[in-house]
C-alpha cells in the first residue's frame, strides 16, 4: 500500500537551494562551465536510471530528461540567456557532494530528488509549454508523413509560428506568475 509522506521546507532550506543557484549563474556564464553542468546533469540521469533506487527518487530524477531535452532542443530555441538561467537551476544535482553525498546507498539521491521537484515546479511553465510544442511537431510530421509529403520542406516556417506562439506565452506567463519575470527560485 503507498504511503503518502509531506514535509516542508523551510525559509532557510530554500535559501540553502537559491545561494546555490546564485552561484551557479555566475559561473554558467562560462561557456565551458554551462557544458560541464550539462554534461553532468545527463549523467545523473543516467546514473540515476540504472542504479536500483527507490521509485519517488526515480521518478523525479527521471522527470527530469524533458527539461535537458528542452535546453537542447534547437527547433524549440531558448535564448542562450534561458538556457543559461536553466542549467544554473541543474548545478546543484551536479555536486556528488552535495548535502547528502551522493555515494551514500539508498539516500544519497535523496536531496537531489528534492531538488529536482523544486526545479519541476519552478520550470512548470517551460515544460508544459515545451510538451504542447513536441506534440505539435510529432502531429504535423504525422499529418505530413501521412500525405507523403517531405518533413523537410517548409519545416522551419510551420515550426516557427507555433515556437513563437508559445515562447509568447513562456514569457508573458513567467513575467505574470513571478513579478517582473522573476521567480521564486529566482532562476530568471
Amino acid at each position: 500500500m503507498p504511503l503518502d509522506i509531506t514535509f516542508t521546507l523551510s525559509d532557510h532550506d530554500l535559501d540553502r537551494f537559491q545561494a546555490i543557484v546564485d552561484a551557479a549563474r555566475t559561473t554558467v556564464q562560462d561557456d565551458a562551465v554551462a557544458q560541464q553542468i550539462e554534461i553532468a546533469a545527463v549523467e545523473l540521469l543516467q546514473t540515476t536510471s540504472n542504479d536500483s533506487l527507490p521509485e519517488f527518487i526515480a521518478e523525479r530524477m527521471t522527470r527530469l530528461s524533458v527539461v535537458i531535452n528542452m535546453i537542447n532542443d534547437e527547433e524549440w530555441q531558448l535564448s542562450e540567456g534561458e538556457r543559461r538561467h536553466v542549467l544554473s537551476a541543474l548545478a546543484y544535482l551536479c555536486d556528488p557532494e552535495d548535502l547528502i553525498p551522493d555515494h551514500i546507498p539508498g539516500l544519497g539521491f535523496l536531496d537531489d530528488a528534492i531538488y529536482a521537484e523544486i526545479v519541476l515546479k519552478e520550470l512548470h511553465n517551460e515544460i508544459s509549454l515545451y510538451e504542447e510544442f513536441c506534440a505539435f511537431r510529432a502531429a504535423e510530421e504525422k499529418r505530413r508523413r501521412a500525405r507523403g509529403e517531405d518533413l523537410r520542406i517548409g519545416r522551419e516556417e510551420w515550426l516557427a509560428d507555433k515556437r513563437a506562439a508559445l515562447h509568447a506565452k513562456m514569457r508573458k506567463r513567467r513575467l505574470s506568475e513571478g513579478g517582473h519575470g522573476i521567480w521564486r527560485m529566482r532562476l530568471w
